[in-house]
């Protein structure tokens, strides 16, 4: 594909992402519910907070700027020097995990060893799952560039799948292994993800399906090589990853700042920790945005042209991608928000009984909701940000990250104090909207000497505001009358309130954002996909 098609065909790959990563919440949350049967909570919040943030801290520092920095389009870029540029994450991978391994061994206060046993093979294998997922990096970064959506697709579902199965079934049938079973499910979920990718290029090559102008034409191609009267790298793009490098370490606090501070302060116990981690599952998907969208916005612009210097056909497709999803995001976001404060209690009350809805659980979902929508809408204002930013401006920015560093740590430390767990949640909106508006200032200025106004996304119709404040006051009044303390006859009756009110809301929306519901329906999902489309 070229051109319109081509970016339509990255706009897919966003949607395709993000359906994908609800998909995979979805699994986690259900296997959340499933495991809370069999272990306790305090099992649950050394794996899901302390394990889990040593595996995202390590291939977020591994890898992430060497994304950013190759899937970046800059003029005559060797798809060669990629691959190469790409496998220097392998022995950065070693790196990063020997010296956060050492910490989250050595340094950090361990788990009694009574009750969560084997800590420190689950310290090992998380590691070597960061290790295992870098030897597939080149493979699923040149697939992000040649946009092969579904193999993206398969390959992570596929690997969460696996495990997720194999965690449940050995925590429900061998629970005496502690963390064994989570450590040998991680381990067979990053071996699943890189054989995938191998297994389907290798294919491609033996069925000559790849054309000549693919980087992979044999198996050794899969792997780092001299290139005649060339450096074994594009040091433009090095000069990049360096830049992006500093920037990722900031990304990394803010994106997981209040569980660096449970594990370094200890504010909050292993078993309060889990019980915070099964309501922050709730936004994960939308806290993943951005690495979605990255994927349309980055390989779509030139990286410090201003608007009038970019292609007009990705100029317009763009600028109409970001108009509309600012307000698909701010739509649900908002959905969210109204919902969420009149079935809080009774979610967490089906999901996990009383050890959920007592005490400060629906409170916390109920701010969470907040965090959601503002989580959702930095997402795609930051990450067209970052895509359309210069290298100078890419350093200027790195300093902003430190002051945003610094609130978020200071406020968590802060409000935690004052409001326990519901304090994380106050200091990630405060954190949010600070992030906002330093992108939306970018933006405006981008666009301020143009036609376009993309950030009128922000702004839903007036009918949908109404019915989403009507729907409020409904369900509001239908919790305090048949939810809290009535039989489940009642129960269902506010259910079935609350779906009425939503099918409302959709169906406003459906009504009064008709050039919303006719870009999705034609411009994403209205074209034929092509053979670039694996």
């Amino acid at each position: 594909m070229e051109g319109r098609d081509l970016l339509a065909g990255a706009a897919r790959a966003a949607i395709y992402n993000m359906a994908l990563q609800f998909c995979i919440r979805i699994m986690t949350f259900v296997l959340n519910g499933v495991v809370l049967r069999y272990i306790s909570k305090e099992m649950l919040g050394v794996v899901n907070v302390r394990l889990t943030l040593l595996y995202t801290t390590t291939l977020f520092l591994a890898t992430e700027s060497f994304d950013q920095a190759c899937l970046s389009k800059i003029e005559d870029k060797d798809w060669r020097q990629v691959v190469n540029q790409m496998w220097l994450t392998f022995p950065m991978s070693i790196l990063v995990c020997l010296v956060f391994g050492c910490v989250w061994m050595f340094v950090l206060e361990s788990p009694d060893s009574e009750s969560i046993p084997y800590y420190g093979t689950g310290v090992v294998c998380f590691c070597l799952t960061t290790i295992i997922t870098t030897l597939a990096r080149p493979h699923f970064i040149i697939g992000q560039c040649h946009l092969f959506n579904r193999l993206r697709v398969l390959s992570v579902a596929l690997s969460e799948l696996v495990r997720c199965l194999i965690a449940a079934f050995l925590v429900i049938y061998f629970p005496h292994w502690g963390l064994i079973s989570f450590s040998i499910a991680q381990v067979t979920s990053a071996i699943t993800y890189s054989v995938i990718y191998y297994a389907v290029y290798y294919l491609m090559i033996k069925a000559e399906d790849t054309g000549e102008s693919f980087v992979f034409q044999s198996v050794r191609d899969f792997f780092p090589k001299i290139l005649p009267n060339k450096s074994f790298v594009d040091w433009r793009l090095v000069s990049l990853t360096r830049s992006f490098f500093k920037q990722s370490i900031f990304k990394q606090i803010l994106t997981e700042g209040e569980k660096y501070i449970m594990t370094v302060f200890g504010v909050l116990s292993f078993g309060d920790q889990g019980y915070y981690d099964i309501i922050d599952n709730t936004g994960v998907v939308f806290r993943e945005l951005d690495d979605s969208l990255q994927y349309f916005f980055y390989p779509a612009l030139l990286r410090g042209f201003p608007l009038h210097l970019q292609p007009p056909d990705s100029a317009d497709l763009v600028t109409s991608v970001l108009e509309h999803l600012l307000k698909t995001v701010t739509l649900i976001g908002s959905v969210i928000l109204v919902f969420g404060q009149s079935y809080a209690f009774l979610a967490l009350d089906l999901y996990g009984g009383s050890l959920l809805s007592a005490g400060t659980g629906p409170l916390l979902l109920r701010w969470y909701c907040l965090y959601v929508l503002v989580l959702a809408v930095n997402g795609i204002t930051e990450c067209f940000y970052f895509a359309v930013m210069s290298k100078k401006e890419i350093d200027s920015y790195n300093h902003k990250m430190l002051l945003f560093s610094i609130i978020l740590l200071v406020s968590s430390l802060f409000l935690t104090r004052l409001v326990g767990s519901v304090g994380f949640v106050l200091a990630n909106c405060i954190n949010m909207a600070c992030r906002i508006l330093q992108s939306v200032y970018f933006i405006h200025n981008y666009y301020k000497d143009s036609g376009y106004k993309p950030l009128q996304g922000f702004i839903p119709s007036y009918p949908v505001l109404g019915t989403l404040v009507a729907a409020y006051c409904i369900t509001a009044l239908s919790e305090s009358y048949f939810c809290c303390g009535y039989g489940n006859l009642f129960r269902l009756l506010h259910i079935i309130i609350g779906g009425l009110c939503l099918l409302c809301v959709l169906v406003t929306i459906a009504i009064s954002e008709k050039q919303l519901v006719q870009f999705v329906t034609t411009q994403l999902w209205g074209r034929k996909i092509g053979k670039t489309d694996r």
